[in-house]
């Protein structure tokens, strides 16, 4: 093993040995830690929370060492989605903190993937995109069969929904850098495990995630273009009376608009309709 490699992996066997070192906490240990942070924005409160959950930003992290990027680099990227979802966390929803972090850790990372690995960027459309993510997997659990791709690449094509001409093309572009888990990493424990072997997972398939973001994105389409075709009165209503965190009541639009409170109600009930009306034809629910 080359020296350099030996070296990110000690620094990352400490790493990991670190943040385990933090107590992880009960569902209400997190729930009282998180109110008191959302009601005072106590720094230390922060970073309690923070601490307690970095183990499962390495998890993450790990997931994404296929393509090529430093792994203490895409752990940092993570660590800042974390201290943001620490930030925005809502405890009042009744959820566990990992659950919304997760979307913000995997957000960072994928964003620094894509602005610092060569493939991604040339690849861009949505099917390169899917294969990126999902290919790696899926050749690794084909290697496990002891099947080669290129003796199932109709099989796979058809699974991933893209066409061989596409499968060759990122494979192609990943060969180049590969780089395997399966590395001996000088950070096993006694019982000859991988930090990864002893972390939660909480994982998402990355392919299923993509298809969301972009399933996200065109409702946020639709919707915008369905505000756009209101006038202006009652797009000011319903980002101030519907979208907004801390919706105005009607008397406070009626002033801001110098019209009357029922008026402000009428014009909130046209312009639901409306709505309504254009987001069904798009079929946005």
């Amino acid at each position: 093993m080359e020296l350099k490699k030996y070296s990110q992996f000690n620094d990352i066997a400490l790493y990991i040995k670190e943040v385990n070192s933090f107590p992880m906490l009960t569902p209400e240990e997190e729930r009282s830690l998180a109110i008191k942070y959302y009601e005072t924005k106590d720094i230390e409160l922060a970073k309690k929370l923070v601490s307690a959950n970095l183990r499962f930003v390495v998890k993450v992290a790990f997931e994404y060492i296929n393509y090529g990027l430093s792994l203490l680099d895409l752990i940092q990227e993570g660590n800042l989605g974390l201290m943001l979802a620490v930030k925005k966390f809502n405890p009042y929803k009744n959820y566990r903190l990992i659950s919304y972090a997760i979307w913000w850790i995997r957000a960072y990372i994928q964003n620094f993937i894509m602005n610092n690995y060569s493939i991604v960027k040339l690849g861009t459309t949505q099917n390169q995109r899917k294969l990126f993510y999902s290919l790696p997997k899926v050749k690794k659990e084909l290697a496990m069969k002891g099947v080669d791709l290129n003796d199932a690449k109709e099989d796979v094509a058809r699974l991933l929904d893209v066409t061989p001409v596409e499968l060759d093309e990122m494979e192609l572009r990943l060969s180049a850098r590969d780089f395997s888990l399966e590395y001996a990493m000088a950070c096993k424990d006694k019982d000859n495990r991988l930090p990864i072997d002893i972390l939660p997972d909480y994982r998402t398939p990355e392919v299923e995630l993509i298809e969301e973001q972009d399933e996200l994105q065109h409702k946020q389409a639709v919707v915008q273009k369905a505000l756009s075709q209101l006038n202006e009165k009652e797009r000011f209503i319903i980002e101030n009376r519907i979208l907004k965190d801390e919706p105005l009541t009607l008397q406070e639009v009626g002033d801001k608009l110098g019209i009357t409170r029922e008026r402000v109600r009428q014009l909130e009930v046209r312009a639901l309709d409306k709505l309504k009306k254009n987001l069904s034809e798009h079929q946005v629910h």
